[in-house]
């Protein structure tokens, strides 16, 4: 990637390599459909009809909040502590398969890699890539350091890991942008050409990522949507030329579209503006955040969203009222609610909305608004990284805007009228 301008350039200290964590069993389950948000018995979520065994509850993230989990002096090489976590999903023992802690590898880039969660101007790296070849930029006044990429991602991982125990987890998916390129200093004067591997100095203004859950999954029209983890960060938000403060994070908790690599964010499992001091602040808000989740009202809300159409006709006026929102006067938006997108991604709505494989009109021209939801979160993976989660939350919360306009609702009336 090229090198981005950034008027910000702060002191940069070295990576320091962290010892590989030990490598826990972590059990696979198959999980089925769930409709409903109340308690139900086991057997009727994730077992088939000629399936039985024990009667046992199940506990959703959002009901484990009297759950206290200790946070180690040293999380990143604490092993996660089972016996006090309430599991956000449980499963029968003598269903499981052994397998190792240690996630499988992605795939290797090629004709079959699923689209990227987002696009941009990202590439995708490791977190090897993260811990041993990027220094760490650190607050001038004080050469404090910042929380690196990589301690964001490794906090989350073994918050993860913690909560869901006996369920597979897979490796990070990694992207990032803005790329801040240097050099040491014996290579001062050197031109660029004749720059040796260990005289280049790099690192990332902006950082995405996501880990997946892939075996609690759920069914929405006929997509297979998986539970996902993931967080943001922006050094360009960071004043780096100060002393160390609260440092800002994005953080989530949510499903991904396994059709199309969508995200489907929730406004109960996005932290947009999660401020922390150190990694042990980082991985009891994103405890905290996961455990509040519930994941069953968050897919009922999608699937109501299967429920409503919009004809040719107001799609068209959708599309039509969008363009024009970005250029109301500020006086007559204030009275309108949010659409977070520009020309640009509703352009690329109006293309998908004849010819996206996966989330096209139907045959009479109608579009259910889980289309329409799919075809926003579809256009937002041109966003910035440091945009990305706030567009996609507002992609949900203006499909359930238009869902209620459809049903009687004036808030978003003007939308389609």
């Amino acid at each position: 990637m090229d090198t981005q301008s950034f008027s910000k350039t702060p002191n940069i200290i070295g990576v320091t390599l962290r010892p590989q964590e030990t490598p826990i069993n972590l059990q696979l389950r198959n999980v089925s459909n769930t409709t409903h948000v109340e308690e139900k018995s086991i057997r009727d979520i994730f077992l088939d009809d000629n399936e039985s065994f024990e009667e046992a509850k199940v506990f959703y993230p959002s009901k484990m909040n009297d759950v206290s989990i200790p946070i180690q002096a040293d999380i990143l090489n604490k092993k996660p502590e089972t016996s006090n976590v309430v599991q956000a999903f449980l499963m029968s023992d003598s269903k499981g398969q052994n397998i190792s802690n240690t996630p499988v590898l992605l795939a290797e880039n090629g004709d079959n890699q699923p689209s990227p969660f987002v696009l941009a101007n990202t590439s995708e790296v490791t977190l090897h890539h993260l811990q041993n070849d990027c220094i760490i930029p650190v607050f001038s006044k004080d050469n404090e350091k910042t929380i690196a990429h990589q301690e964001f991602v490794e906090v989350v991982l073994n918050a993860v890991q913690n909560v869901f125990p006996h369920h597979s987890i897979n490796n990070p998916e990694i992207r990032v942008s803005h790329q801040i390129k240097g050099r040491t200093p014996n290579a001062i004067y050197k031109p660029v050409k004749e720059l040796l591997e260990h005289e280049k100095t790099i690192y990332y203004e902006r950082m995405a990522f996501i880990i997946k859950v892939p075996s609690i999954t759920d069914i929405v029209n006929g997509n297979e949507l998986s539970l996902t983890i993931g967080g943001v960060r922006s050094y360009n938000i960071e004043n780096l030329y100060s002393k160390k403060s609260l440092e800002r994070f994005k953080f989530f908790i949510g499903f991904q579209n396994q059709v199309c690599m969508n995200l489907c964010v929730w406004s109960d499992g996005f932290v947009e503006d999660m401020r922390v001091s150190n990694t042990h602040e980082l991985y009891s808000k994103a405890l905290d955040t996961m455990q509040n989740y519930n994941a069953e009202l968050h897919l009922m809300e999608m699937k109501e969203l299967t429920q409503d159409y919009l004809s040719e006709r107001q799609f068209a006026q959708l599309i039509g009222r969008s363009r024009l929102y970005q250029h109301l006067p500020k006086s007559e938006k204030q009275n309108i609610p949010l659409l977070n997108f520009n020309d640009s991604h509703i352009n690329t709505m109006a293309k998908d909305y004849y010819e996206d494989k996966n989330f096209c009109r139907m045959e009479d021209s109608r579009i259910n608004l889980w289309d329409v939801y799919n075809l926003f979160t579809q256009a937002n993976k041109s966003s910035y990284i440091d945009t990305f989660l706030d567009r996609n939350l507002n992609a949900f919360e203006f499909s359930k805007g238009i869902q209620k306009a459809l049903n009687g609702s004036s808030d978003y009336r003007w939308f389609l009228s």
